[in-house]
């Protein structure tokens, strides 16, 4: 366990907030500073659409419309650079410009006729930069319950072999897998190969496909098991799931009911999610910021039309009683200041859990990720998850 402890209790403005007092809008801007790492985003562009909406917080349709106009930027830029010959660079601006789609989208109810509409420029922007940058990259569909999950496949990088070790990887809350396809290469440079996959309830699932999310996540858990089972570039003994944000609810669900998992990363714990949506309606009630999402996103993510009805079903989604089912080695990350979701959370997780193959890491202002999923320090977290399930799957060469 490499928990440090601390007693001292977080200050709701601990950390860096671009706009102040809009959490939401902070959180996706540091987000967005922190997929420059990868060339998905770049710092200068992040700030000049944050300081062109300055004066516009918490206009959402604001924040759209300076995402929107970035994003065009974006991708103009590429479609010079690829006809000029220069694709590395092309690809590149293509890739920032399905981020900024994406973040464009953030705040749009999906009742907006303009939501939908920037996802497909995200995905259409992010298929053409993607195979440049992640080589052999394939856009996939899982086969689920009469439909499918939206999903990539990165093999491991160059210089390894197959059969790869493999994790499946799914967003939260919030997320799509064209951004955490940023955080996957970091797996994908250690040798494992990555099915970064938008479940029941993210991304293109839920948007084109019109799938809502569920508690038992270890049935589209297991619809990727099955898939990759079928690859001969895929070793499927060796295999490891992994979530962050909400999905630090979805991943230890996974573990525990599918044994075909060795491993497991809960990047940002949770317990009853339940409990804590009853947490965040009151703050939501009250007028409040520092929530994770506007408030019709959860009804269509579970997919009913109100809160109250969402809050029901919910219900189910606890680990509680499920934790103690994990056998395979576990790795729990948290931020030790998470404004949104306390990290008395990823402490009851973690004491739950019976097997001793488990780790808490908790972040801490010092070290840089105290923050909720370790946005305020991106590249020191995936580096740590990265290195970790290298070292419970094993690497190939």
């Amino acid at each position: 366990m490499t928990e440090k402890a601390s007693e001292i209790s977080a200050p709701a403005s601990h950390w860096f907030e671009y706009f102040p007092g809009n959490y939401m809008w902070s959180q996706a801007m540091v987000l967005a500073f922190g997929l420059a790492g990868w060339h998905a985003a770049d710092f200068g562009d992040v700030d000049r659409v944050g300081r062109r909406l300055k004066a516009r917080t918490p206009d959402n349709a604001a924040w759209h419309q300076e995402w929107d106009r970035m994003a065009r930027e974006a991708e103009e830029r590429a479609k010079a650079a690829r006809a000029t010959g220069r694709q590395i660079t092309a690809a590149e601006a293509y890739l920032r410009a399905s981020v900024y789609y994406f973040l464009g989208e953030r705040f749009l109810s999906h009742e907006d006729p303009a939501k939908l509409a920037a996802y497909r420029s995200c995905l259409r922007c992010f298929d053409k930069g993607a195979p440049e940058i992640m080589p052999g990259i394939e856009k996939v569909a899982v086969p689920y319950e009469g439909s499918h999950l939206s999903a990539y496949l990165l093999p491991a990088a160059s210089g390894f072999a197959p059969p790869y070790p493999a994790v499946v990887f799914f967003d939260g809350l919030d997320i799509c897998k064209e951004m955490t396809a940023h955080y996957a290469r970091e797996l994908t440079r250690r040798g494992l190969a990555c099915l970064v996959v938008d479940g029941p309830g993210q991304g293109e699932t839920l948007r084109l496909q019109g799938i809502p999310s569920r508690h038992d996540y270890e049935v589209p858990a297991g619809a990727c098991v099955d898939y990759l089972e079928k690859r001969r570039d895929i070793d499927s003994s060796r295999l490891g799931v992994m979530a962050l944000s909400m999905g630090g609810y979805y991943a230890p669900r996974c573990a525990a009911f599918e044994k075909r998992f060795k491993a497991c990363v809960a990047w940002g714990a949770h317990y009853d999610y339940h409990a804590l949506w009853v947490e965040r309606r009151k703050v939501m009630e009250r007028g409040g910021t520092r929530v994770s999402a506007p408030r019709f996103h959860l009804p269509w993510v579970l997919g009913v039309e109100t809160m109250d009805e969402a809050m029901e079903r919910l219900r189910p989604f606890t680990l509680k009683g499920v934790a103690s089912r994990i056998t395979c080695p576990i790795l729990i990350c948290h931020g030790e200041r998470d404004s949104i979701v306390p990290v008395e959370n990823a402490r009851r997780l973690y004491d739950e859990i019976p097997n001793g193959r488990k780790e808490l890491k908790i972040f801490d202002p010092e070290e840089g990720g105290a923050e909720h999923c370790q946005v305020d320090a991106i590249q020191i977290v995936t580096a740590y998850v990265s290195d970790w399930m290298r070292e419970q799957l094993g690497r190939t060469s």
